[in-house]
């Protein structure tokens, strides 16, 4: 593999408290402090002059659907999406078919994953057998068999015995739960945030309170067991305070919030539009804005995307009957600095980290820096150049985003994974 040299670009690595312009260096998949003259004139230059060079993107929360489910994505598509999105690691969750309960599938996971991934794809595994909330999963096999984590995510586990339970084997196996929140008995047949929005478009609410119970409960539960937590894709202004509270006792609980629920309000539903259905649901502007104060003050640690891919056919239908979730990892850089740093003055570091360092703290990754002697992952970006988003172009199998045909502002211009380039200027580079 032939030394990189990364030449011009605006550095910045929140995790070594880094932002200044100057030149990365690459050896042997690593970054490296310089280059001899003699390398430098064997080395690859990328002239990256007014782009933004950072760790590259780590997202703890994606949907490969792979095994069972390739007709929506694959893992080797999925990774396609990653690239094109700036993000080098990724961490699938396990609802698959079948779900990822045993060791088996979790190599065959693994397997696919070294066919054809063009970035880090990294497995969980579930929280309990076939994700059915009765009966614990093997949990010291899934560690074993190479999972970073344990989930039920789509399926939060409703018996708070059982959940005590896997808090007990999870901190005894060093593995953080991450936990989807919703309290099933107060959301059949909901397909929206109740609220006003619901009550006019004359669909079913969802109450905050689904989400809240399930957020006290594992605040409860880690503090009464000392397990991590990891709550997934929060959308409530009650469960921010919550976990802010927890967090100034001590608990180990960390907590991640999606560009769509930072970016979107339940106001977006009003012509049924399918692709702008998710779980949890979009919600007011209230609680837009206290995810936004959450993630400045540090009570909300990074953003995932939840990148869940469905089929056309799956999403095309009445609006009680699609299912959830939306295509993220195209369109997350771009959303995210919208948001966060042109409408909310948060300086670019601290977006960076959000994305990069903090994600792979929370699950103990190797990611998310560019320190000397880490692995050469990193992104380019242009932060100011504008260009409109074609689901129908892009890289998933599925289509289901509600930023299409919208002009988005910030771009990845080039993915490297180990010191080798897997996307430049809109193309995925094969393996």
């Amino acid at each position: 593999m032939p030394a990189l040299w990364i030449r011009h670009a605006r550095i910045v690595d929140p995790a070594a408290k880094r932002d200044a312009v100057g030149d990365l260096f690459v050896v042997d998949g690593k970054i490296a402090p310089s280059l001899s003259a003699a390398a430098k004139k064997r080395a690859r230059p990328l002239d990256a002059r007014g782009l933004v060079a950072c760790p590259g993107l780590v997202d703890i929360h994606v949907h490969f659907r792979e095994p069972g489910q390739t007709h929506k994505e694959t893992i080797a598509t999925g990774s396609h999406c990653a690239a094109a999105g700036g993000f080098t690691t990724v961490v699938c969750m396990p609802n698959t078919s079948p779900p990822a309960d045993t060791a088996g599938t979790i190599q065959f996971i693994e397997d696919a994953v070294e066919r054809g991934a063009v970035v880090r794809v990294l497995p969980t595994g579930c929280i309990t057998v076939g994700m059915k909330g009765q009966t614990l999963a093997p949990i010291g096999s899934l560690k074993r068999a190479g999972v970073v984590a344990i989930t039920d995510d789509g399926d939060c586990v409703q018996s708070n015995e059982l959940m005590r339970r896997a808090c007990e084997y999870a901190k005894m196996f060093d593995l953080p739960i991450m936990d989807h929140c919703q309290d099933a008995s107060m959301t059949q047949g909901a397909v929206m945030n109740e609220g006003a929005v619901s009550t006019r478009l004359g669909l079913r609410g969802w109450p905050n309170a689904a989400e809240d119970l399930i957020v006290a409960r594992n605040v409860i539960l880690s503090e009464y067991t000392g397990a991590h937590i990891h709550l997934q894709h929060i959308s409530s202004a009650f469960s921010v305070d919550v976990i802010r509270r927890a967090k100034s006792r001590g608990a180990r609980i960390t907590a991640e919030a999606t560009p769509h629920h930072l970016a979107l309000t339940d106001a977006a539903l009003g012509t049924y539009d399918t692709n702008f259905k998710m779980n949890p649901p979009l919600r007011t502007e209230a609680d837009r804005r206290a995810l936004i104060a959450g993630l400045r003050d540090g009570t909300l640690d990074c953003v995932s995307t939840d990148h869940a891919p469905h089929t056309d056919y799956e999403k095309d239908k009445e609006f009680d009957y699609a299912p959830n979730g939306i295509l993220g990892l195209e369109t997350s850089l771009a959303v995210t600095l919208d948001v966060l740093m042109r409408q909310n003055k948060f300086k670019l570091t601290r977006v960076i980290d959000l994305m990069t360092h903090q994600p792979a703290r929370i699950l103990g990754l190797p990611a998310g820096t560019l320190a000397t002697g880490a692995a050469a992952d990193i992104c380019l970006f242009a932060p100011e150049e504008r260009w409109r988003y074609e689901a129908n172009a892009g890289f998933s199998k599925s289509r289901n985003s509600p930023w299409h045909g919208q002009t988005l502002t910030g771009r990845v211009k080039t993915t490297i994974v180990g010191g080798r380039v897997v996307f430049h200027d809109g193309r995925v580079v094969a393996r």
